[in-house]
């Protein structure tokens, strides 16, 4: 078990992922990112699964990669600065 800050859940094709990095340990350290499959069961209650294929990880991972090189994008050059 280990304790996770949720970075962001979004979509990547035509399901819902989330990004958690851990709070403490070697993966923290090196700002090592764990990516899940992301659900909600009725009652609300976040349901995780592992990711078992090799593809689906890679559309995952650079949709990650996307958002994050989109985000340093908007914090480096502000709203009011884009035309």
């Amino acid at each position: 078990e280990v304790e996770c800050v949720v970075l962001t859940i979004f979509t990547a094709g035509e399901r819902d992922y989330i990004a958690l990095l851990p709070m403490e340990g070697e993966d923290s350290e090196e700002g090592e990112v764990y990516l899940y499959r992301y659900s909600e069961t009725e009652d609300g209650t976040p349901v995780l699964d592992n990711i078992e294929d090799d593809d689906e990880y890679e559309i995952v991972a650079d949709a990650f990669d996307e958002m994050l090189d989109d985000q340093e994008y908007d914090e480096l050059v502000g709203e009011d600065e884009v035309e």
